[in-house]
């Protein structure tokens, strides 16, 4: 007996080749290893994939993943991934390629954003087919969720506690759909059949309804860890952004017992980001927050607790072993410490901005804003990576988008690469030497001031939105005074320290490289003073770190 209803489509694999004998190759490879959870087409031709993919597409079917060879007649791979990704923007694209198309294969990765090439042959495939392949679905999967399994929001875009629940779920890439109670009418209809308990309203995947749940609320009835399991570990890692990640990663794969605290979203303010270019082995970029799902994944596949979102509240540096001290109450005990807790954004200290925080005026990207802000006029406060990778992001969404810098010119704190996107983008005006001077708006934000250092004059600019990068203060305020820290908060580890010296019980030594001012606490990323503002150096800090945590349990 059944319930009428019919099982989803398996997504679908299309392999395309010219060539019989690399065809009836990679066709075996690929059913061989995925034929039972997936669909395995292929296609003999550049022009019969594309008839393939528009029959699918007629269809509805979830297509997963193209691979095509480049060299065909008529119809080249790029011309078949082009259209595929017209008909299909979520798959996971391959070019298939010989040594000699290799300059190919880097312009598909900037004009396509190409995700992979593989040299023929790529004998034996468990080395250079599958890991690909595997790699791939797991991505595709993570933002492609079958509609049964999304998590629902009911709100107003002008909800402060709206938006904090629409950030949280974009940042944990839960799927979400979200219903603006105020042109919705499905909206309406979820928020009548839940009850008048107020909004905004979270309908999680199970059928659960929420009403203005806190983030700790959501993120416990979503299934998210945030106690440990047991008191003591060898390692407490506080944040999970790049810094801290790695640390995880490295301390739990090399036999340590480790749990990593995060108070927000994992990721860290790198999470944040729509698109990292510069980030060693991503050749077409990689988001902040698949960086983050991916780091998260690899920790937990170590044994890696990871609690988030939970807050550290305290340090207790009183007994033998650190203790950290939990906002619920709990205390987790440690062998040893690594501080990877991260900066947080400046407010924006003019006349308004308060009043509208979460009603227009965002601190970070917000990238679960790109919808609210489509067709609209906003305004992004910065100078710096972070500023242009929203600026190129929000771009492609809003009418138009001005970036204010208070430097003279874009490239003083920003890479060249971001700099160059920018200028090519017609919708971003770039004011240098300009800053905000107050913000308006009685339930939402309406308009901008803003203040040209050079001529003195204001000028009010109409936006709904407005992005906030203008530096950050370091989460240190909950540490005790025996971590010494400079006049800006930041972490002194290592040489910082001056003459300091640590006791031992094998009797007095310098600081080790990341080390704090208390012997076995260490700190790295953003957090510590001095140190470089990219997400490279932070997964540096935190897998070094680790080799001197080894040193202090062993002594």
């Amino acid at each position: 007996m059944t319930d009428g209803t019919t099982a989803p489509p398996r997504p679908v694999i299309l392999a395309a080749d010219d060539d019989p004998a690399v065809l009836s190759a990679v066709r075996g490879d690929l059913r061989s290893r995925y034929g039972r959870h997936y669909r395995v087409l292929t296609a003999p031709g550049g022009a019969e994939a594309i008839e393939t993919l528009n029959r699918l597409k007629l269809r509805d079917d979830p297509v997963a993943v193209v691979v095509s060879d480049q060299r065909m007649p008529e119809v080249t791979g790029t011309e078949v991934l082009t259209a595929a990704l017209e008909l299909f923007p979520n798959i996971r694209t391959v070019l298939l390629t010989a040594y000699a198309d290799t300059d190919v294969a880097i312009g598909a990765i900037n004009d396509l954003h190409l995700d992979y090439y593989i040299l023929k042959p790529w004998d034996p495939p468990e080395e250079r087919l599958f890991p690909v392949i595997d790699d791939l679905l797991e991505d595709w999967h993570a933002h492609n969720q079958p509609t049964y399994a999304v998590t629902r929001v009911v709100g107003s875009r002008w909800s402060a506690r709206t938006h904090e629940i629409r950030d949280f779920l974009q940042r944990n890439q839960i799927p979400m759909q979200w219903f603006d109670v105020d042109i919705s009418e499905e909206g309406r209809r979820l928020s009548e059949a839940a009850g008048e308990d107020g909004l905004p309203l979270v309908i999680t995947a199970d059928g659960n309804a929420l009403h203005a749940p806190d983030v700790a609320t959501l993120a416990a009835a979503l299934g998210h860890k945030t106690s440990a399991d047991g008191g003591s570990f060898d390692l407490a890692i506080i944040g999970a952004g790049p810094a801290g990640l790695a640390a995880a990663v490295y301390g739990a794969s090399e036999g340590l017992r480790t749990v990593c605290v995060e108070q927000l979203v994992a990721g860290g303010q790198a999470g944040q980001s729509s698109r990292i270019e510069n980030y060693l082995g991503f050749p077409a970029g990689i988001s902040g927050s698949d960086l983050a799902r991916r780091a998260v994944t690899q920790a937990r596949r170590f044994n890696v607790d990871v609690l988030a979102p939970t807050t550290t509240v305290g340090l207790d540096l009183s007994g033998p072993y650190p203790r950290l001290e939990l906002a619920d109450g709990s205390a987790i005990n440690c062998g040893s410490i690594i501080l990877a807790c991260g900066v947080a954004y400046h407010s924006l200290q003019v006349p308004g901005c308060a009043d509208l925080e979460g009603r227009g005026v965002f601190y970070g990207a917000a990238l679960s804003e790109r919808e609210s802000v489509t067709g609209e006029d906003i305004v992004i406060v910065g100078g710096a990576n972070s500023a242009g990778q929203a600026a190129v992001f929000f771009s492609e969404y809003a009418n138009s988008v001005t970036i204010l810098c208070r430097a003279n010119e874009l490239g003083a704190k920003m890479s060249s690469y971001l700099v160059d996107q920018i200028a090519a983008h017609e919708n971003i005006a770039v004011r240098c030497g300009a800053s905000v001077r107050s913000v308006e708006g009685s339930d939402r934000l309406k308009t901008v001031t803003v203040l040209d250092a050079a001529t003195g004059q204001t000028e009010d600019l109409a936006a709904s939105a407005l992005f906030v990068f203008i530096g950050a203060s370091p989460r240190t305020e909950w540490l005790p005074p025996q971590i010494a820290r400079d006049a800006r908060g930041f972490i002194l580890t290592g040489p910082a320290l001056g003459d300091r010296r640590h006791r031992t019980v094998d009797g007095e030594r310098d600081p080790f490289l990341y080390e704090t001012s208390v012997p076995g606490v260490f700190a790295v990323g953003d957090v510590r003073a001095s140190s470089i503002k990219r997400v490279a150096s932070a997964v540096g800090e935190g897998s070094v770190a680790v080799q001197f945590v080894h040193q202090v349990l062993r002594s």
